[in-house]
């Protein structure tokens, strides 16, 4: 039995994570750690959790038994609160981003690496089955070269309705958030405008610039950003060319994520479902065209279950030694810094 401790249980503690892991078989959550006394003993008491802390040290205190951390919390708060989590030396698992600023980023996976521990970034895409099963094709198609070269990679990341229905059952009370003192802005650029705009790319198109270099499986940099802040095109170390569109256009009830890798002689495209949908995979499409014979599309059938929760099995399966995490906090400064180089460019 893996044993578990929470850190924040508010909105997207709740129903992005702690549901995901009270469900898993072999997962036991021995512990809330919670400011909002009402909050943390209503949903300690809904998921039988059996031990409610409100502070950080009356937890050390009690010198609990535990194998890993989850924490939901801002990510301007990460500064003030993952290191004393790491000093624990459990791994780690926290939202994306890993910070807002490049230098608190680095600051946070230095501190895992002091404490000989993993800090796993919650980009769930990579979680997706989806997402997974597509990037077993495109590592095949790579390794075996059946139809060609890698060619191109496209990102559609429209905004559209996020929540979907994942927000249903959750726990409120009337209790003020705790005072935090919060990041400050990043001061990269004279202009406040353009910190802002670092802002809220790190905020909301984060995880697409994550899973384009999961795609890719290799680091690429920023070559082109248009003016109108529609597309951001990218070149990999290897020398294939992708692009993210962001909102190209916009949904109201829909979400439209879409994932293009084309290779010479074929191409696998992923439609992901709403971040917080339920008990939902993406989709896979794959077309294979092998020159002998007519060419092909199929789509496989994927297990009913949504990334989030997918990823909590994947955070388990760490801990429990059977594999590596998607995503750890060295790779989660890259990111921040192409979000740095993207509105340098915007810019230029």
């Amino acid at each position: 039995m893996v044993k578990i401790v929470f850190f924040g249980v508010g909105g997207m503690g709740q129903m992005a994570h702690l549901k995901n892991y009270i469900l898993l078989p072999d997962v036991q959550v021995v512990a809330i750690v919670e400011a909002r006394k009402k909050l943390a003993d209503a949903v300690a008491a809904r998921y039988s959790v059996p031990n409610v802390f409100y502070d950080l040290d009356s937890f050390r205190a009690a010198n609990l038994e535990f194998d890993g951390i989850v924490s939901a919390q801002q990510y301007r708060n990460m500064i003030n609160v993952v290191p004393a989590l790491l000093s624990f030396g459990k791994p780690l698992f926290t939202e994306k981003p890993l910070a807002l600023s490049i230098e608190a980023a680095e600051v946070l996976a230095a501190e895992a690496d002091k404490n000989h521990t993993i800090h796993m970034v919650g980009y769930h895409k990579r979680s997706d089955p989806a997402t997974e099963y597509a990037k077993s094709v495109v590592d095949g198609w790579k390794a075996s070269g059946e139809f060609g070269k890698l060619r191109y990679i496209r990102v559609t990341m429209p905004a559209g309705d996020w929540v979907a229905e994942g927000f249903d059952g959750l726990i409120a009370t009337d209790e003020s958030y705790p005072p935090i003192e919060k990041e400050p802005n990043v001061t990269y650029w004279a202009t406040d405008a353009w910190n802002t705009e670092y802002d809220v790319f790190v905020n909301y198109y984060i995880h697409q610039v994550n899973a384009l270099r999961f795609l890719l499986g290799e680091d690429y940099k920023v070559k082109y950003a248009d003016r109108a802040g529609v597309t951001l095109t990218v070149e990999s170390a290897s020398g294939v060319p992708a692009v993210i569109e962001m909102s190209p256009f916009r949904t109201t009830i829909d979400w439209q994520e879409e994932y293009l890798v084309a290779f010479e002689r074929g191409w696998v495209k992923v439609e992901l479902p709403a971040p917080l949908a339920s008990n939902r995979a993406g989709k896979v499409t794959v077309f294979e065209d092998g020159g002998d014979k007519p060419p092909i599309t199929w789509s496989p059938s994927l297990p009913h279950i949504h990334a989030m929760k997918n990823q909590a099995k994947n955070f388990i399966k760490f801990i429990k030694g059977e594999q590596p995490v998607p995503c750890n906090s060295h790779e989660a400064v890259m990111d921040l810094k192409v979000a740095k180089d993207y509105i340098d460019l915007l810019h230029k």
